[in-house]
């Protein structure tokens, strides 16, 4: 796991549309955030309101870059529309490195339940059970500095626990 204060290495990572993005960005804090598969009706719903507020976001100065353990052909069924970052990591290589978890407790808590119900009305019938992917994934929130220094950290507890955009705001300005 990695602490505030803790300094992440450079990296180029390929976007689902062909882009790169390096992280940390030597221009601008980077919001790094881990989800779960590429139909999870939670992770969506939440995607939908980070695209919502896309503008705001990077009028604070952060840049959006979000990580999914699915392949990049699931995530265009999914996420090709989203106006940031969307990253397939389907060996979970930065899941590892970032220290983000599985566990059956992402799905016991009743908000997942209420999230990922509510979050079903934005995923398409095909494959929102995401057939063949792990479930049991746990998201993660990092707000990195353009030097690579772990400024803001969450591991989620379960399904539906990462920051909201007000939070990523309020962590943005401090």
């Amino acid at each position: 796991m990695l602490d505030v204060g803790d300094k992440v290495s450079a990296r180029k990572l390929t976007t689902i549309s062909g882009a790169d993005v390096t992280v940390p960005s030597p221009d601008t804090t980077v919001h790094l955030q881990f989800r779960r598969f590429a139909g999870c009706p939670i992770c969506n719903l939440h995607m939908r309101d980070v695209a919502r507020r896309h503008q705001e976001i990077g009028d604070a100065g952060v840049l959006e870059v979000v990580v999914f353990h699915s392949t990049e052909d699931e995530l265009r069924k999914y996420q090709a529309e989203l106006p940031f970052a969307v990253v397939a990591d389907p060996d979970r290589k930065l899941y590892k490195e970032f220290g983000v978890e599985s566990s059956i407790r992402s799905v016991l808590h009743p908000r997942a339940w209420r999230a990922g119900a509510k979050g079903m009305r934005w995923t398409t019938a095909s494959g929102a059970l995401g057939l063949g992917e792990g479930h049991l994934g746990k998201p993660a929130d990092f707000l990195i500095g353009a030097d690579g220094t772990v400024r803001a950290r969450k591991y989620g507890l379960h399904a539906d626990d990462q920051w909201s955009v007000d939070e990523i705001l309020q962590l943005a300005v401090r």
